[in-house]
């Protein structure tokens, strides 16, 4: 910003005359602006998808260039090559995670709409089946170790446990409270938010029991990260921070700050970077993980709305979708959250690179 230069105006008397003589002192000469540290992550794209309706979880499948939405009633299928939407997974009642076996064959769907896990060919994307789960299956997880898929019964506080070759219902267990976004290991261990405690539960899935349970050291968390190698989880919260916790021990290690309304959490092993899309700011919050204290890198502009997320390791590449909203609903009771409508056709996927 140029900066005013300072006037001074001297009035002197001379006879009848007066004279003015203002008197001009220069402001310096302003320094060239001095470049901030780079910024990582830019957005490369946005591929408007269409469509009506609210959305949730996403998953992608990089090897064969596909993009996983959950979108209301279907999950739509984008082709990360370009941008557009090649098919969908439809009649479903009100989707909300996927989940892929390790074959590369089955994917599994949480339609918490219908209290179910739905199947599907992940060639064909046609459905194959669909296993009673608990009240409203939200986040689910595939666990390598045992080849089980987990879905996590919002309503319901529990837990549905499928074997992923036979595609069969294996066992429920109880949860302490409203389970959130889970991930796992790698080794056999699943990690899960409880929203409604703000805790954090550790499963065995061999054994199929809750072995730890520890303060998320933030309110009320959603989206969940995992560095294996570095056996840290990344959980974000509604009170705009990101807790960094151990998770040999449970301790909380960390409280970067974050946007507002955050709903999903990435990791970059490569670029050791924690990712927290928030989609009240909308913003893409990223932080720092290899660097003393975890601090906030980059606080990204995204779109109002954009609060979940999948990252591609490969390409480094974050996906993130919003729409466009109208105004909130009339005729809600007085005091209560109104949510804005979605304007039809609006829904959009934006792309985060380098």
């Amino acid at each position: 910003m140029l900066n005013s230069s300072n006037f001074h105006r001297l009035a002197y008397s001379a006879a009848a005359l007066a004279l003015f003589c203002v008197s001009f002192v220069a402001a310096p000469t302003p320094l060239a602006a001095q470049p901030g540290p780079q910024q990582p992550y830019h957005v490369i794209a946005r591929w408007k998808i269409g469509g009506k309706g609210g959305w949730d979880y996403m998953h992608d499948d990089p090897a064969a260039h596909r993009l996983y939405i959950a979108h209301g009633t279907r999950v739509d299928v984008v082709n990360t090559r370009s941008g557009k939407l090649v098919g969908a997974i439809t009649g479903l009642h009100g989707c909300h995670g996927i989940a892929f076996d390790a074959t590369g064959q089955y994917g599994f769907i949480s339609d918490g709409g219908g209290d179910a896990v739905v199947i599907f060919d992940r060639k064909t994307l046609a459905k194959v089946s669909a296993i009673p789960a608990g009240e409203n299956p939200d986040g689910i997880v595939f666990e390598p170790v045992t080849q089980t898929v987990w879905a996590f019964n919002g309503r319901s506080a529990t837990a549905t446990v499928i074997d992923a070759p036979s595609r069969m219902y294996v066992d429920t267990i109880s949860l302490p409270g409203r389970p959130e976004f889970p991930v796992a290991d790698g080794k056999g261990y699943i990690f899960d938010n409880i929203a409604s405690k703000s805790e954090i539960i550790r499963i065995d899935a061999r054994t199929r029991r809750i072995t730890a349970v520890w303060p998320a050291g933030c309110q009320s968390p959603s989206g969940l990260a995992i560095d294996p190698r570095g056996h840290r989880l990344f959980t974000v919260c509604r009170n705009r921070m990101m807790s960094v916790i151990d998770y040999e021990t449970g301790k909380v290690l960390a409280n970067p700050a974050i946007g507002s309304g955050p709903d999903a959490a990435r990791w970059s092993a490569k670029h050791k970077l924690a990712f927290a899309t928030c989609g009240g700011d909308g913003v893409l919050s990223v932080i720092g993980a290899g660097a003393p204290g975890y601090p906030a890198i980059e606080t990204l502009p995204t779109q109002r709305g954009a609060r979940t997320m999948a990252y591609d390791p490969k390409t480094d590449r974050i996906y993130t979708v919003t729409a466009r909203f109208g105004p909130p609903p009339t005729g809600a009771a007085q005091g209560r959250f109104r949510r804005p409508s979605i304007l039809p056709g609006t829904f959009t996927v934006i792309v985060i690179g380098r």
